[in-house]
This record gives C-alpha cells, structure tokens and sequence, in this order.
C-alpha cells in the first residue's frame, strides 16, 4: 500500500521538483508546472497527469480499484488514484509519467541521459 510519505519521497527525487500547496492541498511542482496533487475533497486521491484521455480512459478501464475520477475533471487528462490500493513501484510509475507531461524539454533530456531512457517524440 502506498502513503503520502511515499509520494512526497517519489515526487522530491524527480529533478526541478517543489513541493507547494495547489488549491490548498499538498502538491508538486516541476519548474513551476503543478503535476501531481493530493486531493483533500470528499472522494480524496492523488490527481495524476496522463498523455490524453485515451489513456485516461485505459487506465480508468484496467482497476476501478485503483484508478477513478469525478466530473469535475471530465475533459482533462487527469486520473485520480487511490494510494491505498496501489503498490508504491506502480505509483513511482504514475509520477514519473505525470512529472515528464509538465517537465521542460531541457529538464527531460537531462533526466532521460542520467537515467538512459529515451524521450518520447514531440
């Protein structure tokens, strides 16, 4: 299961990372771009940026357990992940991937060498 500790620990070790309040809950920042928050409103979750809802809608799709959302997002390329039915490996996943939708150019490609991946194409 994962915690809050967890996504602070994750989010803090990505590179430009802040940690700041977004509409008053904990959140992070990466060169000033918000890309993950915890939601303190009734449903909770962690508000993870995806690629396109496409995507949303897979991973909406794959584990209702895990992954959901509200109206307020419809449109938006959002998820909201319940940390308690996450393992912390797959939710390192979900922030990096929301990390690298926000990051600069520059920030990714220094990440991308440092860790040997490969950005994907523009």
């Amino acid at each position: 299961m994962a915690t809050e500790d967890d996504v602070r620990e994750i989010a803090l070790g990505l590179p430009e990372t802040t940690e700041a309040p977004w509409y008053g809950a904990p959140a992070y920042k990466v060169k000033g771009k918000g890309f993950l928050r915890l939601r303190t409103e009734a449903e909770g979750g962690l508000v993870v940026f995806v690629s396109d809802l496409a995507e949303k809608e897979a991973l909406l799709a794959s584990d209702s357990g895990k992954f959901f959302t509200t109206p307020h997002y419809d449109g938006y390329p959002t998820v909201l992940v319940n940390l308690e039915a996450m393992e912390v490996d797959e939710l390192r996943e979900l922030i990096i991937e929301s990390w690298r939708e926000k990051a600069p150019r520059r920030v990714l490609a220094a990440y991308d060498t440092e860790h040997g991946s490969e950005a994907p194409p523009a």
